[in-house]
């Protein structure tokens, strides 16, 4: 029954990622009529927002967009950075969404930018707990238990992560409007691009709740 659970959560995240991918494509080729870039719809966005101490970088890769608080710096691909078209303009609103989100202190963001130094401590090292938990269940059950904490914590932040990439979006898709760089004919396709981006967050939290509710069966097996 898990590996069916597995392979079909497998499944679907591929068939999410060949979508999102085949979405960002397509978009990519609809140029928007007001000849803006990437690079300038995030500065107008920020700049309407009242944020001026956020920079705006190109990054290498395709889909390698993000928002950094750390340094305050939305970095947008090269796909998106020099690109017109409403696949570059939805995606570097959509950062730009994270930006606002950290000037207005959206609650969710601060949740998930605390747990980021617990969640990489874990990433590193919950593999390992978890294999040498399973071999010595039997004679040590409990490292099995630590390694299913440490993986709880990445489950967390990945639902976490669920609202602040809805609530980003949401402001990316209103802002647009507002200002006109969007308009009915190609809003819609901005707005569509957006959503198969938050399917594979969606994928990848369900995916990680699985694998969690997986090693927690191995844990109470193991005790009847």
């Amino acid at each position: 029954m898990y590996w069916i659970l597995f392979i079909g959560i497998a499944l679907i995240s591929y068939l999410v990622q060949s979508n999102l991918q085949s979405k960002f494509d397509k978009y990519s080729r609809m140029a928007l009529s007001n000849g803006m870039t990437g690079r300038e719809i995030a500065e107008k966005m920020l700049r309407d927002n009242g944020i001026y101490d956020v920079k705006v970088t190109s990054t290498p890769g395709m889909l390698t967009d993000h928002y950094n608080p750390t340094n305050k710096t939305v970095n947008l691909s090269e796909g998106v950075y020099n690109t017109c078209s409403v696949a570059a303009a939805a995606v570097a609103a959509h950062e730009c969404g994270h930006a606002v989100q950290h000037a207005r202190a959206y609650a969710p963001l601060q949740m998930r930018s605390a747990l980021v130094p617990v969640v990489q401590f874990s990433s590193s090292i919950v593999q390992w707990v978890l294999l040498v938990g399973m071999f010595m269940i039997n004679t040590f059950p409990q490292l099995l238990l630590i390694g299913i904490c440490l993986f709880a914590m990445t489950t967390l932040f990945s639902f976490i992560t669920l609202p602040v990439e809805i609530d980003a979006s949401r402001r990316a898709l209103v802002w647009l409007s507002s200002a006109g760089v969007t308009n009915m004919s190609n809003h819609r396709q901005a707005q569509d691009a957006l959503k198969s981006a938050a399917y594979t967050y969606v994928v990848a939290a369900l995916s990680s709740l699985a694998t969690l509710v997986y090693y927690i069966m191995i844990f109470t097996n193991r005790r009847d």
